[in-house]
């Protein structure tokens, strides 16, 4: 088998070594010669200098699977190799497109006889070695060739991914998924917060979070996180408490709008992320001298008036 990979990121050159460690032979491109040089010695692998070495490299109808950032990395990338694919070759997003622009794109790419599938990607920097979990959308025909890669890719060739429907699905769904994460995070660091308020208890949170991950109801790949975080630094001193945010989180909420479908804890989350990020300080800094102008109690630095 063979497969072209553009997008040589923490995410997209883990999967070119999955895939040819595989047995497929990939041609691989990124922009960035530095991330060209960093997989050059994989196995199976070759890397190519442009998007148009890694064209005519692949031979008979083309699988192209994309790593890229939503927005424009992607747009730009895709205009650049639309002119270089044939009627049958079938090009993979597998970056965390909003899926309203993948619906469109998929639109766009039929129309030149192109397939298209919008792949949702987890497994972040240890799908390597487990897997990743891969929801699909596009045709059945389209998914019936991508599926011997996504054989490899998955955790097991017959668990860890779906076609989850039609062009659009496999975003949509990865984007829920990112929402309901931003939630089961948020919930998990609130309650060691709270453990780590008590000194006078003694927790061992690092222990604690080991306890949870056997046989307890909050066990997760997230609390399997927490404990290795928390067992070699507890205090998390030297980490700055801001959290960013990478968009799907906020596409979820959007859709729970325009649904009408209340989602409360996965707001709540986006939201606490957004302040972590220093926006909610100047609202902060308001209430702050509200309470002083009506209460006299003081702020905590000066209050100069003229």
């Amino acid at each position: 088998m063979e497969i072209g990979v553009v997008g040589l990121g923490r995410m997209g050159a883990n999967m070119a070594r999955r895939l040819a460690r595989g047995q497929t032979q990939v041609i691989a491109f990124d922009s960035d010669k530095a991330a060209r040089d960093a997989l050059g010695n994989e196995k199976n692998v070759v890397c190519v200098e442009s998007l148009a070495a890694l064209a005519t490299q692949l031979a008979g109808e083309h699988v192209i699977l994309a790593i890229l950032p939503a927005g424009a990395a992607t747009e730009d990338t895709l205009a650049e190799l639309l002119p270089m694919l044939s009627a049958g070759d079938t090009l993979v997003d597998g970056g965390n497109a909003y899926y309203k622009d993948s619906m469109a794109r998929a639109l766009k790419l039929s129309q030149r006889g192109l397939r298209y599938i919008d792949a949702g990607v987890s497994g972040g920097i240890h799908g390597l070695a487990n897997g990743y979990c891969l929801m699909l959308g596009g045709t059945p025909k389209s998914i019936e060739l991508f599926e011997p890669y996504v054989r490899i890719l998955a955790p097991a060739p017959d668990t860890g991914w779906l076609h989850c429907g039609p062009s659009g699905a496999g975003h949509f769904a990865k984007m829920i998924h990112n929402g309901i994460q931003y939630g089961m995070m948020q919930a998990l660091a609130e309650g060691f917060a709270l453990l780590t308020a008590r000194k006078d208890l003694e927790f061992d949170l690092g222990q604690l979070a080991e306890t949870w991950r056997h046989g307890s109801a909050v066990r997760s790949r997230l609390l399997d996180l927490c404990a290795e975080i928390l067992q070699e630094d507890d205090a998390l001193e030297r980490v700055a408490p801001a959290v960013a945010d990478s968009g799907e989180g906020r596409w979820t909420v959007q859709e729970s709008v325009a649904l009408g479908v209340p989602t409360p804890v996965i707001t709540m989350a986006l939201m606490a992320r957004f302040s972590s990020q220093g926006k909610s300080d100047y609202a902060r800094r308001l209430l702050a001298m509200m309470r002083t102008s009506f209460s006299g109690h003081p702020t905590t630095t000066t209050i100069t008036r003229a």
